[in-house]
């Protein structure tokens, strides 16, 4: 057995699973053809489901990350990068697939991509050099694919972050939890003040709906491609003779939307004192393609709805659990979202 092999199966599939051996076959092949060798270097747990795996000799050594997906998540990220990202002249600013993988049952798909190299912006002491290649990249991603003919396509297969995310998420998390509480649920006391508590907040904005989906529809400029999870961490910047490019990792949350949800995901990542002169970077990565952006007044709504939106969601799927199968987990997911709520400030001094 060689060493790819042999790490193949004792480190990333389970030899438990059906199809274990076949699907190491396709594996080892898509790895070769990729441009590995059967000699193995190392291979590096980096996340849940998530490897890097040098391979190669002393003349030289190539570096891949695997990925493992459910099918639909596969699907979507392969769509980003094989199909939309080049269509707007930005595949090269995300990692190449260099193959997929399907176990025969159906049930998910390996992706094996290039190591990029590189490394993720630093939030709290941040490089400005690095950190404005980044804003400049999103810039990019968002006048470019907006009004774009692939964005309906984009829609359909990946969903709207924007007006409807909000609607829906307010409301279904206000279903859940109101399922929490008596008489379909007999929670403790602690945990029945905890529904409500998150209660009062989600009709709040359930009564704040028209307001800040009028908002979104004035202000939020039009939809476009959005990467949907841009923590610092899915940034990579690497450095050039010419300066330094940034890549997008991680699509599994792209979908359409307003630049809004973006942008606050990426500037709540920063102290607040650093997000005024990001802010300015992107207006000005913006203003070169003739986009203006809202007021900071403005712009503060819009983030803080985007955050909310995200919040409404985290309470849907403990609260799921919680009356599926009673994962007592779930009550302290909601604590959490909670705190999330109390500790939200506006993104920018206005």
């Amino acid at each position: 057995m060689s060493d790819l092999r042999a790490a193949l199966l004792g480190t990333i599939i389970d030899t438990a699973d059906a199809g274990a051996n076949e699907l190491c076959d396709a594996f080892e092949n898509a790895l070769l053809d990729s441009g590995a060798t059967d000699h193995l270097v190392e291979v590096v747990r980096l996340k849940s489901r998530v490897y890097r795996l040098r391979a190669g000799s002393d003349g030289g050594v190539r570096s891949f990350v695997l990925k493992r997906f459910d099918l639909w998540l596969g699907r979507r990220n392969e769509l980003v990068i094989r199909r939309w990202l080049p269509a707007i002249g930005l595949g090269d600013r995300c990692p190449q697939l260099l193959a997929a993988v399907a176990d025969r049952r159906g049930q998910w798909v390996w992706h094996v991509y290039e190591d990029l190299g590189g490394g993720p912006v630093e939030p709290a002491h941040p490089d400005r050099a690095r950190v404005v290649a980044v804003v400049d990249l999103i810039a990019q991603l968002h006048t470019r694919a907006a009004r774009h003919a692939l964005l309906p396509e984009c829609r359909h297969y990946c969903g709207d972050l924007g007006a409807p995310f909000f609607r829906a998420n307010v409301r279904d998390a206000i279903t859940l939890l109101e399922d929490l509480l008596p008489p379909r649920v007999e929670p403790a006391p602690e945990q029945a003040a905890l529904c409500h508590r998150l209660l009062g907040r989600l009709y709040r904005l359930r009564d704040e709906l028209p307001g800040r989906l009028q908002m979104l529809e004035a202000l939020g400029g039009p939809d476009t491609l959005l990467h949907g999870d841009l923590w610092t961490a899915n940034a990579l910047v690497a450095a050039r003779p010419d300066g330094f490019t940034a890549r997008l990792i991680d699509w599994d949350h792209a979908a359409v939307g307003p630049v809004s949800y973006d942008l606050s995901t990426f500037l709540y990542r920063f102290p607040r004192y650093e997000r005024p002169w990001i802010l300015e970077a992107y207006r000005r990565a913006m203003a070169r393609a003739a986009w203006c952006l809202p007021p900071t007044r403005d712009l503060n709504v819009l983030f803080e709805t985007a955050e909310y939106a995200r919040y409404a969601n985290r309470v849907i799927w403990p609260a799921a659990a919680l009356l599926q199968e009673h994962g007592a987990w779930g009550w302290d997911q909601l604590a959490e979202v909670e705190r999330w709520f109390d500790a939200l400030e506006p993104a920018l001094d206005d």
